[in-house]
């Protein structure tokens, strides 16, 4: 796999406050190749959806939520739904960044785009968050929990497939260690690693190409 590590936190897997998407997905991405022009999308509201949910396993697709974000960061529920996932609905006229996870991570990354709405700076965000974690008054699952994006490329409408995009596939295990889990704590092109060992937020990381 090309690319170099970067850390996205916020604003990308999810981005800030814009209608873009993922204002809250507090994940890690690789650096990903210049996306290709995007094409003539049509905007409807079904292939937003579609485009929401296609990082997700087929199976999660149908009972997923999807949520949208508008430019002041007011959330709306696009797609209801009663399974195991939650999506952030992408925009689909600039870089493309499609991002679902686990319902048991809501609290967390809801309490993250609260947070970003309200002017808290990225480093800070975590900051709040470990706190109240640490007070109790902000859960995080106590089994892994997965989390599923695409990342550069374009949605493609005719087809209903993401063309040109990275995967990043993260399982979120919440203070774990490399010496709790016997993984890697050194980023990896390779092969899968742990990023932010012993914190809430430590998560296995899983890259791919498209």
């Amino acid at each position: 796999m090309r690319g170099s590590w970067s850390v996205v936190v916020g604003c990308a897997l999810w981005a800030c406050s814009s209608p873009a998407p993922n204002p809250g997905s507090d994940s890690t991405a690789t650096t990903a190749s210049p996306a290709p022009a995007q094409p003539a999308v049509p905007l409807t509201a079904e292939t937003a959806v579609a485009a929401a949910i296609s990082p997700l396993p087929p199976e999660y697709q149908s009972g997923a939520k999807v949520i949208a974000i508008d430019s002041s960061g007011k959330e709306s529920v696009v797609k209801a739904g009663d399974g195991e996932m939650i999506c952030l609905q992408p925009d689909l006229t600039g870089d493309f960044h499609a991002a679902c996870y686990h319902r048991s991570l809501e609290p967390f990354m809801a309490r993250g785009r609260e947070l970003r709405a309200a002017g808290v700076k990225n480093g800070e965000v975590d900051s709040v968050r470990f706190r109240e974690i640490s007070e109790g008054t902000l859960t995080m699952p106590k089994e892994p929990a997965a989390l599923y994006q695409y990342f550069g490329g374009h949605y493609d409408a005719a087809t209903g497939k993401v063309v040109g995009a990275q995967s990043l596939y993260v399982v979120y295990m919440p203070f774990a260690t490399g010496k709790s889990t016997g993984l890697s704590e050194k980023p990896s092109e390779t092969g899968p690693w742990l990023m932010f060992p012993g914190t809430p937020k430590a998560h296995i990381m899983l890259t791919g190409k498209m």
